[in-house]
């Protein structure tokens, strides 16, 4: 039975310790460097609160279901908000773990989290990858790996964070199509991108890619024709402005009557052209966005990261 690209049931870490992350920084060019300075810490944590209590409202006011995980404060894990690069789950009943390149990043994977997913649906493996931190290799979640679910492919862009080996470990043991669609992508300053998951996004009937940011013109076009898939995704091309405002952050989710969503912040919303929603929206998919400006100016993520898609199945009771 193929698997559903897109889920109902969604995970959200709620924040205590949210601030400017000095590790992560280094990889990340969407982080913006002012909140480390004229900021207090007090001052972005609550206003990342307040944005992450309203797109929990929102979401919920979509019908879709929402899971709230309250942050531990101890130890302090500055991007705990963003849980999709430490775990994620998949239809069969796996659970895959992640190795994260910044050690502070590495506190936030969670057995009680884990257990708990274990307890209320039905989990028959995990797989845990983070042992390979010590090989210095990472794969960060689905920020690293962009998933065709439909039809098994695995998109992922080279940078300090993702490596080929780990890929492919990846594909092999989940079983999707091998060799995965592994390429490089820039920034308009040639700065790798960090995080595939900023530069694209797969929806059932709509992709949305900055083709400009990948570097290699025959790599280019393979990947536009593969997101396709003979016609019917439709593919929405992005510039480099646009993914500045985090317009490839975006996540496609269900809610309980099975509507399609696509999910986004305020300021890739605004970025988009008449053109692009029309064309999104043609193919019954609806536009939904919050305002997470303080969140993704500081944390250098949006939407999407803020996501941990839930794939598992229910126990019966």
């Amino acid at each position: 039975m193929a698997e559903s690209q897109s889920t109902n049931r969604i995970i959200m870490i709620r924040p205590a310790c949210f601030c400017f992350n000095t590790e992560t920084a280094v990889s990340n060019a969407f982080q913006n460097d002012q909140y480390a300075v004229s900021s207090s810490a007090n001052d972005i944590q609550q206003c990342a609160l307040t944005e992450f209590d309203r797109m929990v409202e929102q979401l919920r006011s979509h019908d879709v279901h929402v899971d709230v995980v309250e942050d531990t404060s101890i130890p302090v894990k500055p991007d705990a908000i963003f849980p999709n690069n430490w775990f994620s789950t998949h239809s069969e009943g796996t659970i895959v773990l992640y190795p994260m390149l910044a050690a502070n990043r590495r506190l936030e994977r969670r057995d009680d989290l884990i257990k708990t997913l274990a307890q209320r649906y039905n989990v028959t493996a995990i797989i845990d990858f983070s042992v390979l931190e010590y090989r210095n290799q990472f794969l960060e979640g689905t920020g690293s790996l962009v998933l065709d679910r439909i039809n098994k492919v695995v998109y992922a862009v080279r940078s300090p964070r993702t490596h080929d080996a780990v890929v492919e470990q990846f594909t092999k043991l989940l079983d999707y199509q091998k060799p995965a669609i592994i390429f490089d992508s820039v920034d308009h300053n040639q700065k790798p991108i960090y995080h595939t998951n900023v530069m694209m996004a797969i929806g059932t009937h709509v992709a949305i890619i900055c083709l400009q940011s990948i570097r290699d013109e025959t790599k280019r076009k393979f990947i536009a024709q593969s997101l396709e898939q003979n016609g019917t995704r439709k593919v929405i091309d992005i510039t480099f402005e646009q993914m500045n405002h985090f317009a490839g952050n975006m996540l496609e989710i269900r809610n309980s009557q099975g509507d399609y969503l696509l999910v986004m912040s305020k300021s890739a919303h605004n970025c988009l052209t008449d053109r692009q929603r029309r064309t999104i929206e043609e193919t019954n998919t609806k536009l939904v966005y919050f305002d997470v400006s303080t969140i993704e100016q500081c944390g250098g993520g949006s939407v999407r990261c803020m996501i941990a898609e839930n794939f598992l199945t229910q126990t019966v009771s």
